[in-house]
């Protein structure tokens, strides 16, 4: 395997002075450019290339982490309008909730190939997660309405505790691995591909709301300021792999 071959990142960490914890970010995937590109050319998670279906990372549907989780999403799905979901009607007569029982947890129900909260590129109240769209004709966060795991895509929190109680939590992209022995079957993932690497901005500033939920304001606050002060030096930051590869 050559050095290119390697998914080589950067890490940066630091000593939470409150808690009993380190704190790891992957600086490479904070500082890199990546963009959601859903329903403007994110080909989806199936075996084939589906760009066509519009369908994101939603078709198989999204698995609750906890019944905190469930119960948040039942609350803003009784906010959804027939005009911002088109499969209200669906869910009203048969419930929008489902459960694996392979993984023994609670889903969204998948209903024509998809999670039931997506909606057609054609609906008139507009196409993609009825959720994300309710909550901005709310005039709130997105990351309020949706499934824990819909909001913190492309991001992952991992935590290890030590035989002392210290804790370390490491903020990074997320992975085909962390989605099982299926993420292997996916055509195309995201964080691998430089078509997704075509954002305006750093994921440490498109993604702010979201690393703020997982780590805090505090440890978002120390994290922008170590960054900053890396940038005003002479270190120059490793692009991310998956821009590394690009051919063009």
């Amino acid at each position: 395997m050559s050095g290119a071959d390697h998914d080589v990142h950067e890490w940066l960490s630091f000593e939470d002075p409150d808690e009993n914890r380190t704190w790891v970010f992957d600086v490479t995937f904070l500082l890199s450019n990546w963009s959601c590109i859903y329903g403007v050319g994110c080909q989806g998670v199936l075996a084939e290339p589906a760009a066509e279906l519009g369908h994101g990372c939603c078709t198989h549907g999204a698995h609750f982490i906890d019944d905190a989780d469930v119960a948040r999403v039942v609350a803003k799905a009784a906010r959804l309008t027939a005009a911002e979901w088109q499969n209200k009607r669906r869910a009203d007569r048969a419930g929008f909730l489902a459960f694996d029982e392979d993984e023994k947890s609670t889903t969204t129900r998948v209903v024509d190939g998809v999670c039931i909260f997506h909606n057609r590129s054609d609906f008139a109240g507009g196409g993609g997660c009825s959720l994300h769209l309710a909550a901005l004709n709310a005039g709130e966060r997105p990351l309020d309405w949706k499934p824990d795991v819909c909001w913190q895509l492309p991001l992952r929190l991992d935590e290890f505790t030590d035989s002392t109680g210290h804790v370390t939590s490491t903020l990074r992209e997320w992975k085909r691995r962390d989605w099982g022995e299926g993420g292997n079957d996916f055509h195309w993932w995201c964080t691998e591909s430089a078509d997704a690497f075509v954002g305006a901005e750093s994921v440490l500033v498109y993604l702010r709301d979201e690393i703020t939920e997982f780590v805090g304001a505090a440890a978002y606050a120390v994290l922008v300021d170590l960054l900053d002060q890396r940038a005003a030096s002479t270190t120059v930051a490793l692009p991310h792999p998956a821009v590394r590869r690009n051919p063009i």
